[in-house]
């Protein structure tokens, strides 16, 4: 299944919330982990219960990048064909997808910012601060903002959850992981050595060691998509892949690897900034928030028609500007039951930038943040992640 819109940024890749993208990847994922005789065809996982499976989630590895610099490397050999990633194509989107089952529309995570007047209004739901503002304290504010359960909790095969011990037992990833055994890890070494390690435990029983590795991400926002650093950090990567197949050769496990959203690059001429106090950020009615690639838009009682007539002049070339209606209309953030609060988290409108652009604002307290790479749109670089199999 794909969303429609009448308009879209230039070379616009839709999500594909059928079988072939990211999103049903994750579903086959969370059907295989609740029913032992089941299989996951997405991950060419046949139905065995004692099969162990490692799941690499390498943020930010986009599939054309793998294209462009992976010639020659054991990951771009082991690649067996591009997923869409899913709407927006950011973090907070797709690895919620990825421990939940469930799309952008159903968990309500609709950009690394949303808005959510309950805890303040614009907020960061992974390290769970306000834009500006600090971090959130609220009574049960982890069930209230995440109403829905991990894929993890009431699995049948045991899983085991590798994540970098600064962000393992945030709340955020505490809620995401529930029903995993979650082990902390520093460095691309010890995450190699602690996927083997809890490989070897599973044997015989079988069960998903799930494992996110976020430098490639964190390099590639700094330096750029294509830069120097981000060769060099997949150059380890690769190796560590390598070590990898050699260490669990002859288990039987299956090794999977695919990202969360891929990369472009930003330049700084091509940023649309609106200034405070002016004649556009009047019109909002809170600062922006999804993504500088997409971003939603609340607005003051009455300044939609104004609003929209800005966009469609003065950022002609630069964005498309999609009403709310539209947005939810289009199923562009998935199919499922809406989150009761999706309707906030979409504002009014939705500003989706064409290739190159980003759209930013102030908020004061806020330190800003300078980026070369950047995702969260619809460009194929963005887009489509690799799937990457291998069985030893």
């Amino acid at each position: 299944m794909q969303p429609s819109l009448e308009t879209l940024p230039s070379g616009a890749i839709l999500p594909d919330y059928g079988d072939e993208g990211l999103y049903g990847f994750a579903c086959g994922l969370r059907h295989w982990l609740h029913d032992l005789q089941a299989d996951w065809p997405q991950a060419g996982v046949e139905a065995d219960e004692r099969r162990v499976v490692v799941l690499l989630v390498i943020d930010g590895l986009g599939d054309r990048f793998l294209a462009r610099h992976g010639g020659g490397s054991s990951l771009s050999a082991h690649r067996r064909r591009p997923m869409t990633s899913v709407f927006p194509s950011t973090t907070a989107s797709a690895v919620t997808l990825l421990h939940t089952g469930l799309s952008p529309a159903e968990h309500g995570l609709t950009g690394w910012f949303i808005h959510d007047r309950r805890f303040g209004g614009v907020i960061a739901p992974l390290p769970l601060v306000q834009r500006g503002n600090g971090p959130i304290e609220a009574f049960r504010l982890t069930t209230r903002l995440f109403p829905y359960a991990s894929m993890f909790r009431g699995a049948k095969r045991p899983v085991t959850v590798l994540s970098p011990a600064d962000i393992a037992f945030s709340r955020f990833s505490m809620h995401h992981s529930r029903g995993a055994r979650v082990r902390p890890y520093q460095g691309l070494d010890q995450l190699a050595a602690a996927i083997v390690e809890e490989a070897g435990a599973l044997a015989g029983q079988g069960g998903l060691v799930h494992a996110y590795y976020p430098v490639f991400d964190a390099i590639s926002h700094v330096h750029g998509a294509d830069s120097a650093q981000a060769m060099s950090v997949f150059a380890r990567l690769d190796r560590a892949f390598e070590r990898l197949l050699d260490a669990l050769r002859g288990s039987g496990a299956v090794l999977v690897a695919t990202a969360d959203h891929g990369f472009i690059d930003a330049p700084q001429d091509k940023t649309v900034s609106i200034v405070p106090g002016s004649e556009v950020a009047q019109m909002l009615a809170a600062p922006l928030f999804g993504e500088r690639r997409a971003a939603f838009c609340a607005l003051r009682p009455g300044a939609e028609g104004e609003f929209l007539g800005w966009a469609a002049t003065a950022l002609r070339g630069k964005a498309v500007a999609v009403t709310a209606e539209a947005m939810l209309a289009s199923g562009l953030l998935g199919p499922g039951k809406p989150h009761a609060r999706l309707r906030e988290r979409v504002g009014r409108c939705a500003l989706l930038m064409e290739p190159g652009w980003t759209v930013i604002d102030t908020v004061e307290g806020e330190k800003p943040h300078a980026m070369i790479g950047v995702h969260g749109g619809l460009s194929a670089d963005e887009m489509w992640v690799p799937l990457i199999r291998a069985e030893v």
